[in-house]
């Protein structure tokens, strides 16, 4: 039995990609009116954004900041739609929207660094300059090869500067948004 669709090529819009509904298998992102996909990240992607999320809630927690830890979240840019491993999210504002946050809502975004070559260069160059656009204050990059190193950046003049470099096997207290020590290393390691 074969399904019939209407193949679209775009260009695209934010409603356009949001109606399109869940796919565990692929994200779905827009910059512009172009779409972009990726595959569904990889075992250890998937346990470093796993702890790091659990690592980000027990220390919002701590602090009392009224706030959501999420994963895989869609977020409304100026000029586009990211999905970002990590957001940390203002509480009331993603309690209004079950489906996407305003860019205004977040407070962080955590990418961890895609291995193939075109990943990398979005995790790397295109997202950033989306998110300062956007005024989203911090960005963290978790890079998984070839040791995991996390860059701790902060909205600056409209760019990002980077304000901490925490490297594997060495814990390391980032006190934005929110204090929260970590080790890069931890967070790949298999067995814990």
């Amino acid at each position: 039995m074969s399904v019939a669709h209407d193949p679209h090529y775009g260009p695209w819009t934010i409603e356009e990609v949001l109606a399109l509904g869940e796919d565990r298998g692929q994200r779905r992102e827009l910059v512009g009116e172009a779409l972009l996909l990726s595959p569904a990240p990889g075992t250890k992607h998937q346990r470093a954004s796993s702890r790091l999320r659990h690592l980000l809630d027990a220390a919002a927690e701590a602090a009392g900041a009224p706030v959501e830890v999420l994963t895989a979240v869609n977020v409304v840019l100026p000029d586009g739609l990211f999905i970002p491993d990590i957001a940390v999210v203002d509480a009331a504002a993603a309690a209004e929207d079950p489906v996407a946050c305003d860019a205004e809502a977040v407070l962080l975004v955590v990418e961890i660094v895609s291995p193939s070559s075109s990943g990398r260069r979005t995790d790397r160059l295109l997202k950033p300059p989306y998110y300062a656009e956007a005024g989203i204050e911090h960005l963290w990059r978790l890079e998984l090869e070839p040791r995991p190193a996390l860059i701790v950046s902060e909205l600056e003049n409209g760019r990002y500067a980077e304000r901490v470099v925490a490297e594997a096997g060495r814990k390391t207290l980032v006190e934005k948004p929110f204090p929260v020590e970590l080790d890069p290393g931890a967070l790949v390691r298999q067995g814990r």
